[in-house]
């Protein structure tokens, strides 16, 4: 049989369910690329993969998307690695230079800039535009927070605008898989999530994060009909932008 190909994001938070991929059988039966999360999308949508840990605001560009894991990238309020970096308050920005590794980061900006901030935000995508805010997302803000007079925790503020948890990324097939796989692949990103402890003691040490509390508390990984609801919701703020 031939290999199932998979892309996954190359970030801390997908470490747990690296780990529990590569500790189980199902790793036999894959073809694991890691790359940044527009990458996972591109992949997912031109079909070089068969199925993508991709930014959420892709699925819809994704032909007979599917989403077959019962786990995913959330949480459930601040999740401390999206962000909108800013030195003036929300209130007076007026430009953005947005993330070029995140589709869903980049519009859950834009969602929570209108919706949210009433804000009418100019945005841009080029990296050296001088702009009054940024969103950075992954392990590049790990320690940035204090570089910046504001840090708008993007989990956070789409908790105090919905009252619901975020889903970042999901795993998404663009074809049918066999039962059997899916069934042995979230077996293994159990193991991997069960195993975050164990994970924890192989990481470097960072001196300005809080690892530990990143990949045990701040990282929510069920995909929960509460999720479910908020990734229906989030995609509907989309086509209104």
């Amino acid at each position: 049989m031939n290999k199932i190909r998979i892309s996954a994001v190359a970030y801390t938070n997908t470490k747990p369910f690296i780990y529990g991929i590569n500790h189980s059988a199902v790793s036999n039966r894959i073809d694991l690329s890691l790359d940044i999360p527009s990458d996972c999308a591109a992949k997912l949508i031109d079909g070089t993969v068969d199925i993508g840990l991709i930014p959420v605001a892709a699925i819809p560009h994704v032909p007979h998307a599917n989403i077959i894991s019962d786990y995913c990238i959330g949480s459930v309020g601040a999740v401390n690695s999206v962000f909108i970096f800013s030195n003036v308050p929300v209130n007076e920005i007026k430009t953005l230079r947005l993330d070029s590794h995140s589709r869903t980061s980049n519009n859950l900006a834009r969602v929570l800039l209108k919706f949210h901030f009433k804000q009418e935000v100019s945005f841009t995508t080029d990296p050296d535009a001088i702009t009054d805010a940024i969103v950075l997302i992954g392990d590049r803000t790990f320690g940035k927070k204090d570089d910046y007079t504001f840090a708008y925790d993007m989990g956070e503020e789409w908790m105090n605008f919905t009252g619901l948890p975020f889903v970042y990324a999901a795993w998404v097939a663009n074809k049918a898989v066999p039962q059997d796989f899916i069934a042995e692949f979230n077996a293994a990103l159990k193991m991997g999530l069960a195993a975050r402890k164990e994970l924890l003691k192989t990481l470097p040490v960072n001196p300005v994060f809080d690892l530990d509390d990143y990949l045990m508390h701040k990282l929510d990984f069920e995909l929960t009909d509460k999720k479910r609801e908020a990734l229906s919701l989030f995609l509907s703020y989309i086509e209104q932008l």
